[in-house]
């Protein structure tokens, strides 16, 4: 007798995938303590260019999404991770972080710290299993001028 067993991680994946509007074409970097079975979701999915941060290679700009998975782990823990995973996405990569479900003063500091690196917010999601925002470089969304 075998059971299917559905893990967190499978059930935070499509919602991930549809907040960062990844494509199969693109190069994705997975980070978390479950990174590499979520690596290897996605590739099971068909997104053969994803890599968790533990095969990842050089930080060279190359990725064009990052999919975090931050749940059970603090915020402040999430600061240098943050500082490192930047340097592997391009200017106009996504990048979404997912956490546990949270008082709202957490969801503003998170919104803050991303803010504070240079990210723009665009949308977030609350979620069973936790919540979660995407982010895009300010680089990526052009002031808009007033005529």
């Amino acid at each position: 007798m075998s059971s299917l067993q559905i893990t967190a991680g499978d059930r935070i994946i499509e919602p991930m995938i549809a907040l960062a509007g990844c494509t199969t074409q693109q190069r994705i970097v997975v980070a978390g303590s479950k990174s590499m079975e979520l690596m290897f979701e996605l590739q099971r999915r068909g997104y053969l260019r994803a890599a968790a941060t533990g095969n990842c290679g050089r930080p060279a700009g190359q990725y064009d999404a990052a999919l975090v998975d931050w749940r059970r782990r603090t915020l402040p823990a999430l600061e240098p991770a943050l500082d490192w995973l930047a340097n592997f996405l391009n200017a106009r990569a996504v990048l979404v972080v997912w956490v546990d479900a949270q008082k709202a003063a957490a969801n503003q500091s998170l919104r803050a710290s991303l803010e504070r690196r240079g990210f723009v917010v665009e949308q977030g999601i609350v979620h069973q299993y936790g919540c979660a925002l995407s982010a895009r470089r300010s680089q990526a969304h052009p002031l808009q001028l007033a005529a």
